[in-house]
């Protein structure tokens, strides 16, 4: 039956999550430098269009129609041909092209977060070809044995939001690819610390329907996660300025904003799982672990130039396992008992499919980059490295001398 509370919410997630996005255009065009700001931004605008043509030819089908138990779903409603704008999706009585759109803008970001690792070094065309086979070969499966009832679900997994399905997913690609196409050549830094705070408010208000989001429905699960987002970005900024303050003496405002979204991919997963007093623990951890993450990458000169494999990719994995501990019915049937609760069990698996997850992300990207450079050349030349806006796109994002 048709529910128009849940229908008008889902919408508003759905927009919500859309504009999550652009805000990481913003975040992402802000931490570079000015003459290339226009290239990573076109790759996450480029995803909205590509992944939309994509999620509506074959990304929905794949990943929420069939293969009960499995790894895959099935063609059936490839080109959405069966999809009827009276088909209620029953579980939410929300029409089953509300939950159509609402998942596209979860596949639209989770390969956008990728592109701050290896910023200015990987040509348009490759990246284009990259968007297609990653989400195809590692976003569909994962999607589809969490949330469309596949095999990781049904082996007793969770995930509520996607720690593992978004972000670790992203961060663990996002380090192979750092690892294949090497250093910049070029050092390149910060330029408009405004916009990173532009891109991190859009996306912390973007996150809202993210988590509460994944609910599908208005209910008291949907006011928990809402609330739990909320505190776990916030205990992750302030811990973040803390520890950085305690090191460099100064307050940063980049590290503030860097642990606000390090505390929100690390709550995700666990949002709609978890008591409040979780999120609190979770923020903490969050803001200390991904913080010390970037300070390990340092230390072995990886040059992740966003920090997307210390934020989304320890953040998501770390969230993934706290959800192991914190879990509990009482707060969501639908969840388990966690390691609070006595149930070595279930925190197990949740580690267990966490780092097989990552490693499977991390493995298929290394070797699928080695591919499409047989195909076209993944990392642009020395001499354009210096302004890809110029060199690659014709275009800059300021007016230099007017």
């Amino acid at each position: 039956m048709f529910n128009g509370a849940n229908t008008g919410f889902m919408l508003l997630a759905a927009s919500l999550v859309m504009l999550m996005t652009p805000g990481l255009a913003f975040f992402y065009g802000g931490l570079v430098g000015r003459s290339n700001t226009l290239t990573i931004m076109i790759q996450s605008f480029a995803s909205m269009g590509i992944t939309t043509i994509l999620w509506w030819a074959i990304g929905y089908s794949l990943c929420f129609n069939g293969g009960s138990n499995g790894i895959y779903g099935n063609f059936h409603l490839a080109f959405l041909r069966h999809v009827g704008v009276n088909t209620i999706y029953k579980p939410s009585g929300i029409p089953l092209t509300v939950l159509i759109a609402y998942q596209m803008m979860f596949a639209i970001i989770t390969p956008a977060l990728i592109t701050g690792a290896f910023t200015n070094r990987v040509t348009f065309k490759a990246y284009l070809l990259f968007l297609v086979v990653w989400q195809i070969a590692v976003y569909y499966p994962f999607v589809h044995m969490f949330w469309g009832n596949g095999l990781l679900a049904h082996w007793g997994a969770r995930d509520f939001a996607g720690g593992i399905v978004v972000h670790a997913s992203a961060g663990w690609a996002a380090l192979a690819s750092v690892l294949y196409v090497g250093k910049r050549k070029f050092a390149d830094s910060a330029h408009n610390i405004p916009f990173i705070a532009l891109g991190t408010g859009l996306l912390w208000f973007g996150w809202y329907g993210f988590n509460a989001g994944s609910e599908l429905k208005v209910d008291d699960i949907t006011a928990t996660a809402f609330l739990n987002t909320d505190i776990a970005a916030s205990f992750a900024a302030i811990t973040w300025l803390f520890v950085e303050w305690w090191y460099a003496k100064k307050p940063h405002f980049v590290g503030l904003l860097t642990g606000a979204v390090a505390g929100l991919a690390t709550i995700t997963p666990a949002a709609g799982y978890v008591p409040i007093y979780a999120s609190v623990v979770i923020g903490i951890a969050a803001g200390v672990v991904c913080y010390y993450a970037i300070q390990l990458k340092n230390h072995f000169h990886w040059d992740d130039a966003l920090d997307v494999w210390g934020v989304h990719g320890m953040g998501g994995l770390l969230g993934i396992v706290l959800l192991g501990v914190f879990a509990g019915t009482a707060i969501n049937p639908a969840g388990a008992q966690g390691l609070v609760h006595g149930s070595a069990t279930f925190f197990l698996k949740q580690l267990a499919a966490g780092a097989g997850c990552s490693a499977y992300a991390f493995l298929f990207t290394y070797a699928m980059l080695r591919v499409i450079d047989f195909i076209t050349p993944v990392r642009v030349g020395t001499e354009a490295e210096e302004g890809l806006d110029a060199s690659m796109h014709g275009e800059s994002a300021y007016a230099l001398g007017v």
